[in-house]
């Protein structure tokens, strides 16, 4: 292969087109996971545990993935083969989840938890692994066949559409609300409105997944060798390292951009727990889960984050003017804790715009910029394997988070708001650990 050839827009679009379909997937679980749990009977100091699982699965799966994918060469492709099969998975669960509590499952089972919640549990266990078996993969054929100069415009690409999906994603409640159909329900059921939202979705997500599956034609392992400079015939036996040779031998990028994913994603992990708790008590005045009222604030925060998406997709716009990188990366982290801080002090739904705005930026930040970071102090050994292990930065802080979140709602009083002030003061820390990140290709 004559050099590392740049790739059209087209390419690049088409490379990342199913992140879309996934992403819309992705942003009907984050927004609606906790109205779900609330609704089927959970307590606002349990919503947190909830959220422990879908990180938990990303932890355990997206390394294997990794670590197999980078032994995979078929005729299908090297990470194809995975995206199609998580793709598939999801489409099923999303059928399955909105529907727990359509199931009559009410006698209290296990850990005081009822049937419905169990169902509920175990559909989102697996809903969130297939969502991660079908997302890595987009990451990785940056990684594998995108050159070091366009990194950065395949990346925010990426992110673009991965905003675009979460748009989608995030205005499909209140749209289905709008369009008539029922946004309340029986106590303990799930609104026709959130279960169409996922129905449609699905059927979005697997449209778009196999479009870049049809697209895309992944480089077999003799291109790929020259693409990446090394030598083939090393291949099968550096694909034999373990984990464990494969973290003491990371580059110190691995470690300094990680933390900074520490305090970004535990941030983010307590917006999605506790934003639709603090809007209902803030804006319609309620905390009552059967109540039209809070039904009403489920719907505005789809509406909240369809707005940080907005805020994201034209932040990501602004990146790539950065001369700095890192500047990009630290400016956006306090625009974002601005956002936070703020919104937990706004009691008008229309004003809480602002704050959501900008916390897109910081979003935005977080999609494109650490993979590009790492993936150019990377070779192209053991991409896979190096990415899969990198989504541990991504899911270790949301399970922390997620363990101490009622330990954490206790100290700052019980109001779901203060959630809220303490994810801007993890973002700041967040910007300050850019510090540490020495950029190296």
């Amino acid at each position: 292969m004559e050099g590392k050839r740049n790739m059209s827009f087209a390419e690049l679009w088409n490379l990342s087109f199913g992140f879309f379909g996934v992403q819309i997937a992705y942003a009907l679980q984050s927004a609606n996971i906790s109205r779900i749990f609330a609704t089927l009977g959970a307590d606002p100091h349990q919503l947190s545990f909830f959220w422990i699982l879908p990180p938990l699965m990303g932890m355990i799966v997206q390394p294997i993935i990794g670590k197999y994918s980078d032994r995979t060469w078929c005729r299908l492709g090297r990470r194809k083969p995975y995206l199609l099969v998580g793709a598939l998975v999801a489409v099923l669960v999303m059928i399955m989840l909105p529907n727990a509590g359509s199931l009559n499952f009410t006698q209290k089972l296990f850990l005081g938890l009822n049937g419905a919640m169990w169902f509920g549990l175990f559909s989102l266990i697996f809903l969130d692994t297939s969502i991660n078996v079908a997302m890595q993969p987009f990451k990785m054929m940056v990684g594998d066949m995108v050159n070091e100069q366009q990194k950065t415009k395949a990346y925010s690409i990426q992110s673009f559409l991965c905003n675009a999906g979460s748009l989608a994603g995030y205005l499909f409640p209140i749209f289905f609300t709008w369009i008539g159909i029922a946004n309340t329900a029986p106590e303990g059921m799930v609104p026709d409105s959130v279960i169409w939202s996922f129905y449609v979705g699905a059927a979005l997500l697997i449209l778009c997944v196999l479009f870049t599956f049809l697209k895309v034609k992944e480089m077999n392992p003799e291109e790929y060798a020259a693409f990446h400079g090394i030598d083939s015939q090393k291949q099968d036996t550096t694909n034999k390292t373990g984990i464990i040779e494969l973290l003491a031998h990371a580059p110190k990028t691995f470690w300094t951009v990680g933390l900074v994913q520490f305090f970004c994603w535990a941030a983010f992990l307590y917006m999605w727990t506790y934003t639709n708790g603090a809007v209902a008590n803030n804006c319609w005045g309620t905390q009552d889960v059967a109540s039209e009222g809070y039904q009403a604030a489920g719907n505005w925060v789809g509406v909240l984050f369809a707005v940080q998406a907005v805020g994201s997709m034209l932040w990501a716009l602004i990146i790539p003017k950065f001369r700095n990188i890192r500047t990009a990366y630290a400016v956006s982290l306090l625009i974002g804790a601005a956002g936070f801080i703020s919104a937990a002090f706004i009691h008008d739904q229309y004003v809480m715009f602002a704050a959501y705005f900008l916390i897109g930026a910081a979003w935005a930040a977080m999609l494109a910029l650490p993979f590009t970071i790492l993936t150019n102090s990377l070779s192209g050994e053991h991409m896979g394997e190096y990415l899969g292990l990198f989504n541990c930065t991504i899911c270790l802080p949301q399970i922390v988070a997620a363990a101490l979140g009622g330990v954490v709602l206790g100290i700052v009083g019980g109001a779901q708001a203060s959630m809220l002030i303490v994810a801007g003061f993890l973002l700041l820390a967040g910007a300050a650990a850019v510090a540490l990140i020495k950029l190296t290709k």
